[in-house]
Protein backbone atom coordinates (compact mmCIF):
# COMPACT_ATOMS: atom_id res chain seq x y z
CA UNK A 1 0.00 0.00 0.00
CA UNK A 2 1.06 3.46 -0.68
CA UNK A 3 0.37 6.64 1.31
CA UNK A 4 -2.80 8.56 -0.21
CA UNK A 5 -3.33 11.98 1.25
CA UNK A 6 -6.48 13.83 0.80
CA UNK A 7 -7.04 18.14 1.31
CA UNK A 8 -8.46 16.92 5.16
CA UNK A 9 -6.70 13.25 6.26
CA UNK A 10 -3.74 11.06 5.58
CA UNK A 11 -2.45 7.94 7.01
CA UNK A 12 -1.34 7.23 10.63
CA UNK A 13 -0.06 3.67 10.00
CA UNK A 14 -3.63 1.86 8.75
CA UNK A 15 -5.56 4.67 10.67
CA UNK A 16 -6.62 7.92 9.11
CA UNK A 17 -6.38 11.19 10.96
CA UNK A 18 -6.64 14.72 10.13
CA UNK A 19 -3.23 16.01 8.47
CA UNK A 20 -2.86 18.35 11.49
CA UNK A 21 -3.26 16.02 13.65
CA UNK A 22 -0.34 12.84 12.35
CA UNK A 23 2.54 15.49 13.25
CA UNK A 24 1.30 15.25 16.63
CA UNK A 25 0.68 11.16 17.12
CA UNK A 26 3.95 10.96 15.75
CA UNK A 27 5.30 13.04 17.54
CA UNK A 28 3.81 11.08 20.43
CA UNK A 29 5.11 8.34 19.07
CA UNK A 30 9.10 9.20 19.29
CA UNK A 31 8.45 10.65 22.63
CA UNK A 32 7.56 7.43 24.13
CA UNK A 33 10.48 5.28 22.40
CA UNK A 34 13.06 7.99 22.54
CA UNK A 35 15.37 6.41 25.01
CA UNK A 36 15.33 3.28 23.17
CA UNK A 37 15.17 4.15 20.20
CA UNK A 38 18.21 2.36 19.10
CA UNK A 39 17.16 -0.73 20.37
CA UNK A 40 14.14 -0.40 18.64
CA UNK A 41 16.07 0.01 15.14
CA UNK A 42 18.13 -2.78 15.45
CA UNK A 43 15.21 -5.13 16.60
CA UNK A 44 12.99 -3.76 13.36
CA UNK A 45 16.30 -4.27 10.85
CA UNK A 46 17.76 -7.55 13.13
CA UNK A 47 20.86 -5.30 13.29
CA UNK A 48 21.21 -4.26 9.83
CA UNK A 49 20.23 -0.36 10.35
CA UNK A 50 23.92 -0.12 11.47
CA UNK A 51 25.48 -1.44 8.15
CA UNK A 52 22.78 0.07 6.05
CA UNK A 53 23.89 3.38 7.23
CA UNK A 54 27.38 3.16 6.23
CA UNK A 55 26.25 2.19 2.73
CA UNK A 56 23.94 5.42 2.77
CA UNK A 57 26.82 7.61 3.40
CA UNK A 58 29.00 6.13 0.72
CA UNK A 59 26.35 6.59 -1.65
CA UNK A 60 26.18 10.69 -0.10
CA UNK A 61 30.06 11.00 -1.41
CA UNK A 62 30.84 12.92 1.77
CA UNK A 63 34.12 15.18 1.26
CA UNK A 64 36.05 17.20 3.28
CA UNK A 65 34.63 20.99 4.12
CA UNK A 66 30.82 19.72 2.73
CA UNK A 67 28.06 21.01 5.48
CA UNK A 68 25.75 18.53 5.75
CA UNK A 69 21.85 18.75 7.22
CA UNK A 70 20.79 15.06 8.85
CA UNK A 71 17.35 15.53 9.06
CA UNK A 72 15.27 13.03 11.39
CA UNK A 73 18.38 12.77 12.87
CA UNK A 74 16.69 10.89 15.92
CA UNK A 75 19.67 9.93 18.64
CA UNK A 76 22.43 10.76 16.40
CA UNK A 77 23.95 8.05 15.28
CA UNK A 78 24.17 8.86 11.54
CA UNK A 79 25.41 12.42 12.75
CA UNK A 80 28.34 11.03 14.52
CA UNK A 81 28.93 8.86 11.24
CA UNK A 82 29.18 12.47 9.52
CA UNK A 83 32.16 14.12 11.85
CA UNK A 84 34.83 12.74 10.37
CA UNK A 85 34.08 12.49 7.09
CA UNK A 86 33.65 16.44 6.96
CA UNK A 87 36.40 17.36 9.06
CA UNK A 88 37.39 20.31 11.02
CA UNK A 89 36.51 22.40 7.61
CA UNK A 90 32.42 21.42 7.38
CA UNK A 91 29.90 21.12 9.64
CA UNK A 92 27.08 18.94 10.72
CA UNK A 93 23.66 19.60 11.30
CA UNK A 94 21.37 17.16 13.47
CA UNK A 95 18.28 18.45 12.54
CA UNK A 96 14.72 16.49 14.36
CA UNK A 97 11.01 17.61 14.55
CA UNK A 98 10.72 15.94 18.29
CA UNK A 99 12.56 17.34 21.01
CA UNK A 100 13.01 14.56 23.24
CA UNK A 101 14.73 12.63 19.95
CA UNK A 102 16.89 15.95 19.92
CA UNK A 103 18.00 15.92 23.45
CA UNK A 104 19.13 12.31 23.35
CA UNK A 105 21.10 12.66 20.51
CA UNK A 106 22.43 15.31 21.93
CA UNK A 107 23.48 14.18 25.32
CA UNK A 108 24.02 10.77 23.67
CA UNK A 109 26.91 12.71 21.45
CA UNK A 110 28.21 14.57 24.17
CA UNK A 111 28.96 11.67 26.31
CA UNK A 112 30.45 10.38 23.29
CA UNK A 113 33.08 13.61 23.15
CA UNK A 114 31.24 14.79 19.72
CA UNK A 115 30.80 18.56 20.48
CA UNK A 116 31.05 20.19 16.98
CA UNK A 117 27.45 19.48 15.82
CA UNK A 118 24.94 21.78 15.17
CA UNK A 119 21.58 20.79 16.70
CA UNK A 120 18.07 22.16 15.09
CA UNK A 121 14.71 21.38 16.44
CA UNK A 122 12.64 21.51 12.70
CA UNK A 123 10.30 20.34 10.72
CA UNK A 124 11.28 18.56 7.47
CA UNK A 125 8.29 20.40 5.98
CA UNK A 126 9.19 24.33 6.73
CA UNK A 127 13.41 24.35 7.55
CA UNK A 128 14.05 27.61 8.79
CA UNK A 129 17.12 27.53 6.87
CA UNK A 130 18.37 29.54 3.39
CA UNK A 131 18.29 28.54 -0.02
CA UNK A 132 21.50 26.79 -1.31
CA UNK A 133 23.48 26.27 1.78
CA UNK A 134 23.69 22.14 1.79
CA UNK A 135 26.75 20.13 0.26
CA UNK A 136 24.41 17.33 1.36
CA UNK A 137 21.42 16.35 3.10
CA UNK A 138 21.05 12.60 5.30
CA UNK A 139 17.44 11.44 5.74
CA UNK A 140 17.41 7.12 7.28
CA UNK A 141 14.56 5.82 8.17
CA UNK A 142 12.50 9.35 8.62
CA UNK A 143 10.79 10.20 5.63
CA UNK A 144 8.22 8.17 6.19
CA UNK A 145 6.68 9.47 9.33
CA UNK A 146 6.81 13.26 7.59
CA UNK A 147 3.00 13.76 6.77
CA UNK A 148 3.24 15.54 3.17
CA UNK A 149 6.68 13.98 1.93
CA UNK A 150 6.16 15.86 -0.87
CA UNK A 151 6.80 19.00 0.73
CA UNK A 152 9.27 17.75 2.72
CA UNK A 153 11.44 17.13 -0.34
CA UNK A 154 10.61 20.48 -1.77
CA UNK A 155 12.24 22.29 1.14
CA UNK A 156 15.22 19.61 1.13
CA UNK A 157 15.96 20.57 -2.67
CA UNK A 158 15.30 24.22 -1.83
CA UNK A 159 18.17 24.47 0.64
CA UNK A 160 20.58 22.25 -0.91
CA UNK A 161 23.37 23.82 -2.58
CA UNK A 162 23.81 23.48 -6.44
CA UNK A 163 25.28 20.58 -7.34
CA UNK A 164 24.63 19.05 -3.94
CA UNK A 165 22.92 15.80 -3.17
CA UNK A 166 20.08 14.42 -1.19
CA UNK A 167 20.32 10.58 -0.13
CA UNK A 168 17.32 9.13 2.07
CA UNK A 169 17.23 5.58 3.30
CA UNK A 170 14.04 3.75 3.85
CA UNK A 171 12.30 0.63 4.59
CA UNK A 172 10.61 0.08 1.08
CA UNK A 173 9.11 -3.66 -0.85
CA UNK A 174 11.19 -6.31 -1.05
CA UNK A 175 11.08 -7.89 -4.05
CA UNK A 176 11.45 -11.44 -3.83
CA UNK A 177 8.32 -13.05 -2.77
CA UNK A 178 9.33 -15.78 -0.25
CA UNK A 179 11.52 -13.16 1.08
CA UNK A 180 9.01 -10.69 1.47
CA UNK A 181 6.82 -13.27 3.06
CA UNK A 182 9.25 -13.85 5.81
CA UNK A 183 9.43 -10.27 6.02
CA UNK A 184 6.27 -9.54 6.74
CA UNK A 185 6.13 -12.48 8.87
CA UNK A 186 8.99 -11.04 11.29
CA UNK A 187 7.71 -7.61 11.50
CA UNK A 188 4.46 -8.95 12.73
CA UNK A 189 6.15 -9.63 16.13
CA UNK A 190 7.51 -6.00 16.16
CA UNK A 191 4.40 -4.91 18.53
CA UNK A 192 4.72 -7.79 20.69
CA UNK A 193 8.39 -7.43 20.76
CA UNK A 194 7.51 -3.85 22.22
CA UNK A 195 5.57 -4.49 24.54
CA UNK A 196 8.44 -6.79 26.05
CA UNK A 197 10.96 -4.91 25.71
CA UNK A 198 9.65 -1.19 25.92
CA UNK A 199 6.33 -1.24 27.04
CA UNK A 200 4.88 0.07 24.72
CA UNK A 201 2.69 -2.03 22.44
CA UNK A 202 1.02 0.79 19.90
CA UNK A 203 4.20 2.53 19.03
CA UNK A 204 6.15 -0.45 17.67
CA UNK A 205 2.54 -1.10 15.53
CA UNK A 206 2.10 2.30 14.64
CA UNK A 207 6.02 1.60 13.29
CA UNK A 208 5.36 -1.45 11.56
CA UNK A 209 2.69 -0.12 9.75
CA UNK A 210 4.09 3.16 8.58
CA UNK A 211 6.51 0.93 6.50
CA UNK A 212 3.30 -0.72 4.70
CA UNK A 213 2.06 2.86 4.20
CA UNK A 214 5.24 4.20 2.70
CA UNK A 215 5.65 5.09 -0.92
CA UNK A 216 7.40 2.11 -2.83
CA UNK A 217 10.89 2.31 -4.98
CA UNK A 218 9.11 3.60 -8.27
CA UNK A 219 6.85 5.94 -6.73
CA UNK A 220 9.12 7.54 -4.54
CA UNK A 221 11.70 8.34 -7.35
CA UNK A 222 8.79 10.03 -8.96
CA UNK A 223 8.19 12.16 -5.90
CA UNK A 224 12.34 13.21 -5.94
CA UNK A 225 11.87 14.20 -9.83
CA UNK A 226 8.27 16.18 -8.58
CA UNK A 227 10.60 18.09 -6.64
CA UNK A 228 12.68 19.17 -8.99
CA UNK A 229 15.71 17.08 -8.55
CA UNK A 230 17.98 15.51 -10.83
CA UNK A 231 19.84 12.68 -11.67
CA UNK A 232 17.42 10.65 -9.32
CA UNK A 233 18.04 7.14 -8.65
CA UNK A 234 17.60 4.34 -6.03
CA UNK A 235 19.27 1.05 -4.95
CA UNK A 236 17.39 -1.55 -3.30
CA UNK A 237 19.32 -3.44 -0.21
CA UNK A 238 18.54 -6.72 1.01
CA UNK A 239 16.84 -7.38 -1.90
CA UNK A 240 14.32 -3.92 -1.22
CA UNK A 241 13.97 -4.33 2.26
CA UNK A 242 15.14 -1.12 2.09
CA UNK A 243 16.32 1.26 -0.54
CA UNK A 244 18.73 4.25 -0.63
CA UNK A 245 17.34 6.86 -3.08
CA UNK A 246 19.20 9.74 -4.63
CA UNK A 247 18.64 13.16 -6.11
CA UNK A 248 20.75 16.13 -7.08
CA UNK A 249 19.73 19.68 -7.30
CA UNK A 250 21.39 21.03 -10.98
Amino acid sequence: MTEKTSDKTTHFGFTEVPIGEKARRVGDVFRSVASRYDLMNDVMSVGSHRLLKRITLESAAIRPGHMVLDLAGGTGDVAALLVPLVGAGGQVVLADINGAMLETGRDRLLDRGIASIDYLQADAESLPLPDDTFDRITLCFGLRNVTRKEVALTEAHRVLAPGGRLVVLEFSKPRNRLLRRAYDSLRSTWPHIGRVLAGDEDSYRYLNESIDMHPGQEELLGMFEDAGLTRCRYQNLLDGVAAVHIGEKA
